[in-house]
């Protein structure tokens, strides 16, 4: 149960401040498709590309989190929906820190995706959602941790693109047809994406008598 007896903590050093620090704002890049499809792979080289840019990432990998912090989760549709929810809140703290957060995760729903985004576009976070555009059959063929082969045994339940629905997003701000372009032009794409949302607040310079503190 919610309660009503809370109140937020203003904090004095801003967005701004911290970007100033850090010399690129903070935001969340959600790359969203099917398992096998390489959104962990390119969320890995990505981090690695933009660390040596001096540019502070860190991953938000969905496999990762169901180890602790949605580890009480299951994969039914309203279970989905609050691994979501839990993991787009945790990518704005990040990103209000000035940290980029690279969301890697199925998030098979729309809805969800969308809440995510609306939720960053109200506290002002730039959010960019990244499709990586796998077919189902490239994805089965790699399996490389035999889940489809079990999902088409039975043995898994609610597997995206087997026995639970996967839709694919609409209007991303990037998709990546992995079939169709190489893995260095696709990375290419997804750090030109990501130069543009860190110089969002990278731009502003912090001006005034200083922090309030």
């Amino acid at each position: 149960m919610k309660s009503d007896n809370i109140t937020l903590t203003l904090n004095p050093v801003t967005r701004e401040h911290r970007a100033e620090l850090l010399r690129h704002c903070g935001f969340v890049l959600w790359l969203t498709g099917l398992s096998g499809s390489g959104k962990s792979t390119f969320a890995v080289q990505m981090q690695k590309r933009l660390h040596l840019r001096g540019m502070a990432a860190f991953i938000l990998d969905g496999d990762n989190l169901r180890h602790g912090l949605c580890s009480n989760l299951g994969f039914a549709p309203e279970d989905r929906s609050e691994n979501i929810r839990r993991v787009g809140e945790v990518a704005k703290l990040m990103a209000e820190a000035g940290l980029i957060a690279i969301c890697s995760l199925i998030s098979p729903y729309q809805a969800d995706r969308n809440r995510v985004r609306e939720s960053c576009r109200r506290d002002g976070i730039p959010f960019a959602e990244v499709f990586v555009n796998t077919p189902l059959e490239v994805c089965e063929a790699r399996d490389p941790r035999g889940l489809y082969k079990r999902a088409r045994a039975g043995e898994i339940k609610d597997f995206t693109g087997v026995n639970a629905p996967y839709e694919s997003p609409g209007s991303p701000e990037l998709e990546i047809r992995t079939a169709e372009s190489s893995a260095e032009s696709a990375l290419a794409s997804l750090m030109d994406l990501a130069t543009d949302l860190a110089d969002n607040f990278a731009r502003t310079s912090v001006s005034g008598p200083g922090y309030g503190i």
